[in-house]
């Protein structure tokens, strides 16, 4: 496959922004707070890690543990005060109690994005019906990636429905770009990359000491060298 293929890393600060551009990541995803799964960072983080690393940074508009959009306005608030400061590209997702997709959510803070591009994250691992999901997001403005591990169990268990997804490509609601994350190891490549799949999210996988150290460029590194 001679496209490269997508490495996107998780940053929580300055830290680990650098090393993981040193390692050859491609983009970042900015959060705070992992032991809630990841939450919006401080506008002042955004502006640090901008002025550190010149790949592409997605920043999560998440407030509340779960997958339930919580307080709108705040998000909306969010999304309004990274722009000002700069950000091009955000991650977003929300499921109502049914689990089917709050599009009301999504489409108030998508009007503040002014046609940023933009990941609809995990929650879909969580959806009633993932198809149905798909094809109620396939016309909201800027969605042009999803990060999934295939199941709420992690990509081990969801291997068949990546692939069976990516082989969907191009019909409605099918569009956006596969990003595998979620419980991703190195073994799961090849099945994956024969399947068409072209981009990948790590965030423990980057950290050898867990999540309480920092990213290594090394480990980024041999995860750039396994998918040359």
């Amino acid at each position: 496959m001679s496209n490269r293929a997508l490495l996107e890393v998780i940053a929580l600060d300055v830290e680990d922004a650098v090393a993981a551009q040193a390692g050859g990541a491609d983009r970042l995803e900015l959060v705070t707070d992992m032991a809630a799964d990841g939450l919006t960072p401080p506008r002042e983080t955004f502006a640090a890690i901008r002025a550190a690393v010149d790949i592409p940074l997605r920043v999560m508009l998440r407030t509340t543990d779960g997958f339930a959009a919580g307080d709108v306005s705040a998000l909306a608030r969010a999304a309004r005060e990274l722009r000002a400061e700069g950000a091009q590209e955000f991650v977003l997702g929300f499921l109502d109690a049914d689990g089917a997709p709050d599009l009301a959510a999504v489409e108030a803070v998508v009007a503040e994005l002014d046609g940023c591009r933009w990941t609809f994250h995990r929650a879909i691992d969580r959806a009633a019906d993932r198809d149905q999901l798909r094809k109620a997001l396939a016309d909201v403005p800027g969605l042009d990636t999803y990060l999934t591990a295939g199941s709420a169990a992690g990509v081990e268990a969801g291997l068949p429905v990546l692939v069976a997804e990516a082989a969907r490509g191009g019909e409605p609601g099918y569009g956006a770009r596969i990003l595998v994350g979620g419980g991703l190891t190195l073994a799961h490549l090849p099945v994956l990359r024969a399947g068409g799949i072209d981009a990948f999210h790590i965030g423990g996988a980057a950290r050898p000491s867990g999540w309480g150290g920092p990213v290594s460029a090394a480990a980024v590194a041999d995860w750039r060298t396994a998918l040359s």
